[in-house]
């Protein structure tokens, strides 16, 4: 395991790389979080720098999260990276979601995100490739029992990737971490 000195959006090119090799090597997908777009188009120049040929499967935030009615990501770029052949997955976000608004509204801790704080302790890329990966599977972009490449990261840029096996939202203990390729101290 690769453990870069810190988080930052720098990690990202070395990320995609280590991320790329191993999904060549096990001839999977990748699936990364993209809030504007910008690590999806990285990763596809990559890829091809690479001559990686699995899917570049992307979850973009949710929609409400930059402010009513708005996404992070243009439908411009989301037109543009669909056409360059990146499947876009855009769901509630698995280890937040309505668990968020109840805690919020009445004040408290609920089960969901002290499983969010939990893969935090080994890193916030950790626990977003968990996210990303239950949100995949609901949206049916991977096979079932299947490993892929995970990417996440700590703010902008990636810094974190595993090989996983995804659970469902609703079987997310049915989750997998086989490795963890690199992240931040």
């Amino acid at each position: 395991m690769i453990v870069f000195e810190k988080a930052s959006p720098e990690n990202t090119r070395p990320t995609l790389e280590i991320a790329i090799a191993k999904a060549k090597e096990l001839k999977c997908d990748i699936v990364l979080s993209t809030n504007e777009g910008n690590s999806a188009r990285t990763a596809l120049a990559i890829g091809r720098e690479m001559g990686f040929e699995g899917k570049v499967i992307a979850i973009t935030a949710v929609y409400g999260m930059k402010g009513p009615g708005e996404n992070a990501m243009t439908e411009e770029t989301r037109k543009q990276l669909e056409a360059d052949g990146v499947v876009l997955v855009t769901a509630a976000h698995a280890l937040s979601g309505a668990e968020r608004s109840i805690s919020g509204k009445f004040s408290g801790t609920y089960p969901v995100e002290v499983m969010a704080h939990t893969l935090r302790l080994l890193s916030q890329g950790v626990k977003v490739c968990v996210e990303i990966g239950a949100m995949a599977m609901d949206a049916g972009k991977l096979p079932y029992g299947k490993p892929a490449v995970f990417l996440g990261g700590t703010g902008r840029g990636l810094d974190t990737a595993c090989v996983m096996t995804a659970g469902y939202t609703a079987a997310i203990f049915n989750t997998r971490i086989h490795e963890v390729l690199c992240k931040p101290w």
